[in-house]
């Protein structure tokens, strides 16, 4: 599809998303960037970028203790990980079929009577329980490593899940406020969502589905990233759609 036949208000958004995949921790940070600085607070897809962002800002450039211990898996893993992201909405934007996981958010970004917090947890919803398990057999294969549970891989992974789970409700919480300092929307919403949708959980069913993934091939393979996929957009339209 040319650019032409895209919303003319998607255009530069199009642009943005569907330029080359980055390549460092920094390219991602500075694309989401140029996206939050394009996208009017109107648009529901700029709470879950900014999260994305802030997030990222906050625990991938301040790992625990100082270092983590296999940065390269890491980082690789991370930018891995943001490109699915962009290519999702590139191909949104440009009429493709998408993951529902994806469409949940993307089809509700100008819906009225939708919390910034229920935007930007539908998708960090998507990212993680449908795309985690794909970058991290992608990062695994590219990198020709297998982690196991006790390597340097993992203890990085779960050493993310604890920043991940200590970070996000404050962030959330962030979200909810507006420019004035003053909370701008239903904060106990913060707790029921996260009861609902656990992060740390996520991150490791995602970890899990990765090692079911490696063992399947072909039509099996097919029906469970299918069966996972229509899990996470139906949770994902439960986010958003909940009072």
């Amino acid at each position: 599809m040319s650019i032409e036949a895209i919303s003319p208000a998607d255009q530069s958004l199009y642009g943005l998303v569907s330029a080359p995949a980055p390549a460092t921790i920094a390219d991602v940070i500075s694309r989401m960037q140029d996206i939050d600085a394009l996208l009017p607070v109107s648009d529901g897809l700029k709470w879950f970028n900014w999260l994305y962002l802030t997030v990222t800002e906050q625990v991938d450039l301040h790992p625990p203790g100082g270092a983590w211990q296999s940065p390269a898996w890491l980082m690789r893993l991370d930018v891995v990980f943001a490109g699915l992201y962009f290519s999702a909405l590139s191909g949104f934007l440009s009429g493709e079929s998408v993951p529902s996981a994806w469409s949940a958010l993307f089809d509700a970004r100008h819906r009225t009577g939708i919390d910034r917090i229920q935007f930007a947890l539908a998708g960090i919803n998507a990212h993680i329980n449908h795309d985690l398990a794909l970058a991290l057999l992608a990062t695994d294969a590219e990198l020709d490593v297998v982690p196991a549970s006790d390597s340097p891989q993992h203890a990085d992974y779960q050493s993310v899940n604890g920043l991940l789970n200590t970070v996000l409700p404050t962030t959330l919480t962030t979200l909810a406020t507006d420019t004035l300092g003053v909370l701008a929307e239903d904060t106990g919403k913060i707790g029921r969502l996260l009861a609902f949708w656990d992060v740390r959980q996520a991150r490791d069913l995602a970890w899990d589905f990765a090692n079911h993934l490696r063992t399947l091939t072909g039509v099996g393979r097919d029906a469970a990233l299918g069966a996972q996929d229509a899990l996470t957009g139906s949770l994902g339209r439960a986010i958003l759609a909940m009072a």
